[in-house]
């Protein structure tokens, strides 16, 4: 019984942080690329390169802050990152400059690779690894509902000023952690102790630990080079689609909404389509098992890239809106589901390590493929960009479908 209410516990808190993290990141984001665009004057290449800094400060803490999970605290790491998520984007809505963007990436960079790897791995000790697919669904869905919220909020605040949401945004994503220290439960973690410890060489013992496990397994190969495809092409994506809407159409005149507003329509509904995709995803796949797993992974890229290579194909306002929210909905649905085949093969004492160590390898893919996927679009247009970054997904179906065809050799 006890252990009972402790699962609860945990699960009803990563619910609610999963919730309002999302909420507030979506106060903040919705305006952020517009405010960059806009207000600090950031050029496509200047908003890609942004996002590349971002993804260097990941790859580079991602996984000593996953090894500090894996020895000290799971609970700490992932306070310590919440709190400087929300600095970060505080400074950069208080400074509108390039310099200062770029500080905040630096901040709220690192803060995010302190939760990366460490939340998911907690609430996977929390409530056991058979019941940890459905809690990462779970999140998923509270995370939507949080997102379509915050979309809301941010449209309100962004009419006084486009400021206000990310500085605000930002304090009260701050703020969570002093909640979490209070109610987020950490029974199941067993940190090396204190005279055992030897900081650099059990960092070391676990590193090493995380890469065997990955040599000695294709699934968590396969999970590493997926990962680093979809860095690549989400930087690109996610960093020129809003440039990309403001100069290629023409945006309608109803009710003399600003454009801010009608990123905030556009997002919300995304939001909302995405909610719906992931629900029948979780009644449809079994996220305990490699094979059904992988087979949604596989039809989810797939509609994914036609989605977006139709996005950048879009010839009007109309057909460009309804490509991103194909695109959308499929992109977000893919999370829980990737999440859930990493935590398949991993061993409770190495959680964190493998996945920061996944998150690495998105970041590097976002570190080679942004760069040059903000290029193509400074030297042809950033339709092209948009187009080639759908392309670069193609090579992951082709891993699904072979890790499918010899999933019994693979585990």
């Amino acid at each position: 019984m006890y252990t009972l209410e402790v699962e609860n516990k945990a699960l009803k808190t990563y619910v609610g942080l999963r919730l309002f993290s999302s909420l507030f990141f979506a106060v903040i984001v919705t305006v952020n690329l517009v405010y960059q665009a806009t207000v600090v004057g950031l050029n496509p290449l200047q908003l890609v390169l942004v996002g590349t800094l971002l993804e260097v400060v990941s790859f580079l803490f991602e996984v000593p802050t996953g090894i500090v999970a894996d020895l000290y605290s799971r609970k700490l790491s992932v306070i310590i990152g919440v709190f400087l998520i929300g600095i970060g984007f505080t400074i950069e809505g208080s400074i509108p400059t390039f310099a200062a963007v770029l500080l905040a990436q630096v901040v709220w960079g690192i803060g995010f690779t302190f939760v990366s790897g460490a939340r998911e791995a907690w609430i996977a000790d929390e409530v056991g690894e058979e019941k940890a697919g459905k809690a990462f669904m779970k999140g998923q869905q509270a995370s939507q509902l949080g997102t379509f919220v915050g979309i809301a909020i941010s449209m309100a605040l962004a009419s006084i000023d486009i400021r206000v949401p990310i500085i605000l945004g930002g304090i009260l994503y701050s703020v969570q952690a002093l909640f979490l220290v209070f109610f987020m439960p950490e029974n199941n973690f067993s940190p090396t102790p204190i005279k055992e410890r030897e900081t650099l060489n059990s960092m070391k013992r676990t590193l090493i630990g995380g890469l065997k496990l990955i040599r000695e397994s294709k699934v968590l190969l396969f999970v590493i080079l997926t990962g680093m495809i979809f860095g690549m092409f989400s930087e690109g994506f996610d960093r020129l689609w809003t440039p990309y809407m403001l100069n290629s159409f023409v945006f309608p005149t109803i009710w003399n909404l600003k454009p801010v507003v009608w990123f905030g329509i556009i997002s919300m509904v995304a939001t909302l389509l995405a909610t719906i995709v992931t629900e029948v995803l979780s009644r449809k796949t079994d996220t305990y098992d490699h094979k059904s797993t992988v087979k949604a992974l596989f039809v989810v890229n797939l509609l994914l890239t036609l989605g977006v290579v139709a996005f950048g194909f879009a010839g009007g306002f109309v057909a460009a809106i309804a490509a991103y929210w194909f695109a959308s909905m499929f992109r977000e649905a893919r999370g829980p589901i990737y999440d859930a085949w990493t935590n398949q093969n991993l061993e409770p004492k190495v959680r964190a390590t493998v996945f920061s160590m996944c998150s690495q390898a998105n970041a590097m893919g976002q570190i080679v493929g942004g760069p040059i996927l903000g290029i193509v679009a400074s030297i042809f247009a950033i339709r092209t960009s948009i187009v080639v970054a759908g392309l670069v997904l193609i090579p992951t179906l082709f891993l699904y479908n072979y890790s499918l065809r010899k999933h019994k050799l693979a585990i």
